[in-house]
């Protein structure tokens, strides 16, 4: 972990300030004050992320999840404060076609109608993933030409479906091993590497104006990992194949420190004429949270926040949901949790402000 730096201490009294000068202004940073506003100016008169991060032609975005959307503050905090969602489960291939050519768009609308509602764009995630896979697609082997039907028909139903409702897709998720192997999926196994070209192509057809991306974790910063998306991204685009960009899921852990050439990483995709985003991202650590985890989180947040800032092809940042009371931390990393900006009663924490900051 970094230590933070007297600069860096500096900016998060700053951040610490302000947040001051807005409680003593009368001006609301809680989910009270969102109620109901969507955007342009809002909490009398202070921006929401979203207004900011318009300012340098970028969104900010946040993930969500069907069953949280009974809860009404939370709601109003998504609806105003943001300009992009993401829905978090509702359109994996386990929701949107739970048994073989019977497809279910329930979940998906719902967040897609939401987002309408509120003048926000909709990044689909995900096409093609190794996990959450129906039963009916992992319990059986596959000949190749069974497997490339079934994957085709997948694809071309789910984006016609949502065809003009979609800013993004993350067609391929995740395909990589941490040396820059391929991950031995089942569609890798049968199909061989051609099924990520493939599928690009079959969702371009589906819906010619979608940005196509491909995403994954562990490759902000540069190395094996993200290595072999470069490489692959510059195999495709010599082959013709329609990709757009790239998506950085920065599922960030304060123990294992900063990805400090998360900027030259951006800037060497960006040569490729690729976009590039942040789609999921958080940064947790080991709870309980204390002052000094929360300073260097909100240092994280503001340093990520910066290098999209930098390089001009990186669109846009995502938090994988925007408060640690929906966060999906604690149920897979066992003593970690404290992830997002927002607390699980969802007043902001020091890493909400440092965004502002570096956005401002």
């Amino acid at each position: 972990m970094r230590s933070t730096t007297t600069r860096s201490r500096t900016r998060l009294r700053l951040a610490g300030a302000l947040a001051t000068v807005l409680v003593a202004a009368g001006i609301a940073t809680g989910p009270a004050a969102q109620a109901g506003e969507q955007h342009g100016p809002s909490h009398g008169g202070q921006p929401t992320l979203a207004d900011l991060a318009q300012r340098h032609g970028r969104y900010f975005g946040s993930a969500t999840d069907n069953p949280e959307l009974t809860d009404e503050p939370y709601k109003a905090v998504l609806g105003s404060e943001f300009d992009m969602i993401t829905p978090g489960n509702g359109m994996k291939w386990y929701a949107t076609e739970p048994q073989q050519g019977v497809f279910d768009w329930s979940k998906g609308d719902e967040i897609v109608n939401l987002a309408r509602a509120n003048h926000q764009r909709v990044r689909g995630h995900t096409l093609v993933w190794h996990s959450q896979l129906p039963d009916w697609l992992t319990g059986r082997t596959w000949t190749a030409p069974e497997l490339r039907a079934v994957l085709k028909k997948h694809i071309q139903t789910e984006v016609r479906h949502y065809r003009g409702k979609i800013y993004a897709w993350d067609v391929v998720n995740e395909a990589f091993n941490e040396d820059g192997t391929y991950r031995e999926t089942v569609f890798y196994k049968t199909l061989g590497p051609g099924y990520i070209a493939d599928a690009l192509r079959w969702a371009h057809q589906a819906d010619p104006k979608a940005k196509l991306y491909l995403n994954d974790y562990n490759i902000e910063g540069i190395g094996p990992k993200s290595d072999a998306y470069y490489k692959l991204a510059q195999e495709l685009q010599a082959q013709g194949v329609p990709l757009d960009g790239i998506g950085l899921q920065a599922h960030l852990a304060l123990q294992y420190g900063y990805p400090t050439t998360l900027e030259d990483n951006l800037r060497r995709f960006s040569r490729l004429r690729l976009d590039t985003a942040l789609t999921e991202v958080d940064v947790r650590m080991f709870v309980p949270a204390d002052e000094a985890k929360l300073a260097t989180q909100a240092e994280w947040y503001r340093d990520m926040t910066e290098a999209c800032l930098a390089v001009r092809r990186c669109v846009g940042i995502t938090l994988w949901d925007y408060t640690d009371k929906y966060s999906w931390i604690p149920a897979f990393f066992e003593g970690e949790g404290a992830a997002l900006p927002w607390d699980e009663q969802l007043a902001p924490k020091p890493a909400y402000f440092a965004i502002r900051d570096a956005l401002s």
